[in-house]
């Protein structure tokens, strides 16, 4: 009975992660920032065949290395279908690092204890919502939890070789996706103070020599990837490909840290990240302070290497100016570990269950009054959706959303009532993730792919004309269909307008540009042009030969639009 029980806990689990990861997979194209520029990259190593170096339209792409890219590709290769192979990877990292968590607790505690943890990380905000997203952060998070599983293994319950090595090995694939996956292996220090310090069940094996075999691993995983990588450029004698290596393996990894250029926040950044983005789980921390510190004053290491490790990752990020909440990412698993054990005696409180029932309360309040807002006729923030986004699938449709959310929200709280106030707050937050992918993708997803605009333009232009883009985003040329010409990405823009304008010369009966509306100079006759379209909160305009102005060359500039107009990566 009692493993009939644990198995239908188990698949519970299972099966509730999927549905609230997996809904609205296959339903949406790639959303700005990040997600169109690493679908874009996948697409082009299918089509071009080379994986080894990934290119942004004409350019090499170097600001992060290949291995999302890589899974995409392979994904598309097997399915054929990129709206389900550039999200895929994002969801089976998400899924296992899931896995990790449940399966520590399960080891160093109780399978309630896995359970617990699972739980809990599963309805973290910050972790859901990154892993319904085609980027880095839910990859390189199962790198480093799953690093975090080999090294605790074998730290806390060893001797495990194999796990010893398979934590170096993770770290290792970690670092050739995102450079900090290196931190992984900052567990070793907290473990090396409770050896030094005599603490109990933590043990190093210092004198074994294969304790000494572990870096192996993590070269040879580092090595998939930088040793073919590094003998072809070196041995090509274009210097974009030494540039390259420099700006990978330098500029994007040491310097950016040392030198932030973007994101300034102050050092107190991440508390805040911590006590917002980590709800509901954070809720506990009044009370799972205390009886941390109650046990490590017992010494207990279970606690003790989570815990410090958390800490250290903190510490790390905040010493740069620059930040992004989901630098912080990868250490949210350990969090809800090592709050897992102390969940079933604080969620039997009275206050931690109104405090669920609080935040559970102000979402379904917050979503249905917004969505009756809309439905009751907002025209302000209707006529905002269209002119800033080109939201073309109306305030009500919305409105409906949002109410439904809502009203899911409010039936789970009078369901549940009172004193299943954990359940009520896990039921309004899957409904919130289920509505949101099932419903919202497809809504939002003409606007917020530029899948509408670059199909407006491909009918205004006609399947006979060919297409140019002038500083153009990641999404515009995804979306082109065939592929429309570029004249590189991070170029000035008065440079991709006169390449631009010269292409177009050769061909003027048949050749458009599409461009973002301050490249515009005195160059281009506006009242000759045509607006595209809108779509994310950029203004789009069809010129003609006709409206290029005669013997008119595009002013000069030294600074790359799109290095001041990026995305956030």
């Amino acid at each position: 009975m009692l493993k009939t029980r644990a198995s239908r806990e188990f698949w519970l689990l299972a099966f509730t992660a999927l549905l609230v990861l997996g809904a609205g997979l296959g339903l949406r194209d790639p959303w700005p920032a990040d997600e169109p520029r690493f679908a874009l990259v996948a697409k082009q190593m299918v089509e071009s065949g080379d994986w080894l170096f990934p290119h942004r339209g004409v350019e090499l792409y170097s600001d992060k290395p290949p291995m999302l890219m890589w899974l995409q590709a392979a994904a598309y290769t097997v399915l054929r279908e990129w709206r389900i192979a550039f999200l895929l990877p994002s969801l089976l990292a998400s899924l296992g690092t899931l896995w990790c968590v449940y399966d520590l607790g399960r080891r160093l505690w109780t399978r309630r204890v896995g359970l617990y943890a699972a739980w809990a990380l599963l309805f973290a905000l910050q972790f859901t919502y990154q892993s319904k997203k085609a980027q880095i952060d839910p990859l390189v998070t199962f790198w480093i939890t799953l690093a975090n599983y080999g090294l605790l293994r074998h730290l806390l319950l060893g001797p495990n070789w194999k796990m010893w090595w398979l934590g170096w090995f993770a770290a290792g694939l970690g670092t050739i996706t995102k450079g900090v996956g290196v931190l992984a292996l900052v567990m070793i220090a907290p473990a090396l103070f409770a050896v030094w310090s005599r603490w109990p069940r933590v043990k190093l094996h210092l004198r074994d020599a294969r304790f000494w075999l572990a870096p192996l691993a993590f070269a040879a995983a580092a090595a998939i990837w930088l040793v073919p990588m590094l003998a072809a450029a070196l041995s090509n004698a274009d210097p974009s490909y030494r540039a390259y290596v420099d700006d990978i393996l330098f500029n994007q990894t040491a310097n950016r840290y040392a030198k932030s250029w973007d994101h300034a926040q102050p050092p107190w950044y991440f508390l805040g990240v911590v006590l917002t983005m980590w709800l509901p789980p954070m809720l506990a921390l009044p009370w799972a302070v205390p009886a941390w510190w109650r046990r490590l004053r017992r010494r207990d290491a279970r606690y003790l290497l989570p815990l410090a490790w958390w800490l250290l990752i903190l510490v790390f990020f905040s010493i740069p100016s620059g930040k992004r909440d989901v630098y912080v990412m990868p250490a949210l698993p350990m969090a809800c570990l090592a709050l897992a054990p102390l969940l079933p005696g604080i969620v039997r409180k009275l206050w931690p269950r109104r405090l669920a029932s609080a935040f559970a309360g102000l979402l379904s309040a917050g979503a249905l009054t917004l969505g009756l807002v809309l439905l009751l006729g907002d025209t302000s923030f209707e006529h905002k959706l269209v002119e800033q986004r080109g939201f073309s699938g109306g305030a009500q449709a919305l409105g409906w959303l949002l109410a439904a959310i809502g009203a899911w929200g409010v039936g789970s709280l009078l369901w549940f009532g009172r004193r299943r106030a954990i359940a009520a707050m896990l039921s309004t937050l899957a409904g919130l993730w289920v509505l949101y992918g099932l419903v919202g993708h497809p809504l939002l997803n003409p606007s917020s792919s530029a899948r509408e605009l670059m199909e407006g333009v491909a009918r205004r232009i006609g399947p006979q004309s060919e297409l140019a883009l002038v500083a153009w985003k990641e999404q515009n040329l995804l979306m082109s269909a065939p592929m429309a010409t570029t004249f590189g990405f991070v170029m000035p823009w008065p440079e991709q307008l006169r390449r631009g304008i010269e292409w177009q010369k050769q061909a003027p009966q048949k050749r458009w540009l599409l461009v973002q509306e301050p490249a515009l100079d005195r160059c281009i006759d506006r009242s000759k042009a045509e607006l595209g379209g809108l779509s994310n909160r950029r203004r789009w305009w069809l010129v003609p030969a006709a409206a290029v102005v005669p013997g008119c060359v595009p002013e000069k500039s030294d600074v790359p639009g799109n290095a001041v107009d990026a995305d956030p990566d």
